[in-house]
């Protein structure tokens, strides 16, 4: 299953089950005028919670909700960071084991702290709005994820770290 797995201009969403590669999404997100890319990759770890020795992960997504939920992501982030260049909301399906990479979210803009605030954003916004579900394995059987919760608008996902306010000339001003 691949919906949407090229970009599109300045974004690109995908939900796959194919490996993703990291770092094609840093490469992609590239711009000449933006000089920071920030990358965010989800890997598969061997605990959730107080639960130890996860050996593996199986994601099932909504495929028709998704990309308009990623899509809504993207759209935030340029809304809540103007000078955002390029956008990758990526996501795998099926199954997992250790270290696998599950997500991967890469923001570039022209200064580091609105990357690093729009990826976290990125990222808490798929965890929080997209209808994408994790079943966990372990030693002593199977079950889905301990965090599950109601989706939400993208538009209820906090800022957890805004950055700097920045004046036109891009010198740092006092909050």
């Amino acid at each position: 299953m691949n919906v949407v797995d090229t970009p599109s201009g300045d974004t690109w969403l995908a939900l796959t089950s194919d490996v993703l590669d990291v770092g094609a999404a840093h490469d992609w997100a590239i711009r000449p005028d933006c000089g920071a890319v920030v990358v965010f990759s989800g890997t598969v770890r061997d605990h959730a919670g107080d639960r130890q020795g996860v050996t593996g992960l199986d994601y099932e997504a909504y495929e028709e909700q998704v990309i308009q939920r990623l899509a809504a992501i993207d759209t935030e982030i340029r809304h809540r960071w103007p000078e955002t260049g390029r956008v990758a909301l990526w996501h795998r399906t099926g199954e997992m084991g250790l270290g696998e990479v599950s997500v991967v979210v890469a923001v570039s803009t022209p200064h580091r702290p609105e990357a690093f605030a729009a990826t976290r954003f990125g990222i808490d916004a798929i965890k929080a709005t997209a209808p994408i579900w994790k079943r966990e394995t372990w030693s002593g059987g199977e079950s889905w994820g301990l965090c599950a919760t109601e989706p939400v608008d993208v538009s209820q996902v906090p800022v957890a770290d805004p950055g700097p306010v920045r004046e036109s000339d891009g010198r740092e001003a006092a909050r």
